[in-house]
């Protein structure tokens, strides 16, 4: 097991380093690493570490063939009010830092231990999208070294937009739905682009505990996290303090 282990971080760590280098290696020898990732040159026993590794290759690939799938929705068909939802509650400082963000780590563990609950989350939107499409839950440091390898290559690979439009469309909103189009449908029977603001706010709260924050499963306690979202709005300038006060009093369900 820890030769799994230290196989997997120190081929993750080449990879990130192959990442930063290409574009002054020879040709003919990116080109057979690339080869090596379609699986072209690989034998039926290759080694588990490898085959994760390998797959980091194919990530821009796998998402752009979900960004034309059926049902995908478009960045300008979600309401600006969700996006600031979701960013605010999610990664207030997702268009300032890259794959990382040291300092929101540390600052959302304080507002955490301040609050005495979850508040805001230390991991980025691009960590979070790494994680819900292409890794599992466990909480290895493998699985942490791929969750950081995925992130710089979302990062180096697309746009902040297309991060976080494929992030809405990616992340599990509880009762069954996943991404922005289920969850419109499924809570509130409608399409995305016709989401208001008290829907947004309400929706962007399920994420970080969907099982309880569902409002269709615990309607007080998806009302009380709506109400950390919309605090949050307030904090980033996106909304004032009355208004906020006014959609959390509205009645939604």
């Amino acid at each position: 097991m820890f030769k799994l282990l230290f196989a997997l971080i120190f081929a993750v760590s080449l990879f990130v380093g192959y990442e930063s280098y290409k574009p002054y290696l020879p040709a003919p020898l990116t080109e057979n690493i690339e080869k090596l990732a379609d699986g072209r040159l690989l034998e039926e026993n290759t080694p588990q570490a490898v085959t994760r590794v390998l797959r980091l290759f194919r990530v821009e690939d796998e998402i752009r063939q979900k960004m034309t799938a059926p049902g995908w929705v478009k960045l300008d068909d979600i309401p600006l009010s969700m996006q600031q939802a979701i960013i605010s509650v999610e990664d207030s400082r997702f268009y300032q830092h890259g794959s990382f963000d040291p300092g929101g780590i540390i600052r959302a563990l304080l507002v955490n231990l301040q609050a005495g609950e979850i508040v805001e989350g230390g991991s980025t939107i691009t960590q979070q999208l790494a994680k819900n499409l292409f890794l599992n839950q466990e909480q290895t440091i493998a699985r942490k070294a791929e969750e950081a390898a995925y992130s710089v290559i979302i990062e180096n690979s697309f746009t902040k937009e297309e991060i976080l439009e494929a992030y809405l469309n990616a992340i599990y909103f509880g009762a069954g739905a996943y991404g922005i189009k289920d969850a419109a449908r499924v809570y509130f029977k409608k399409r995305p682009a016709e989401l208001t603001l008290a829907e947004s706010s309400m929706l962007a709260g399920i994420p970080a505990a969907p099982s309880l924050y569902s409002p269709l499963e615990n309607l007080a306690a998806a009302k009380k996290r709506q109400a950390v979202v919309l605090e949050t709005m307030v904090k980033n300038g996106f909304i004032g303090p009355q208004k906020a006060k006014e959609l959390l009093e509205e009645k939604l369900f």
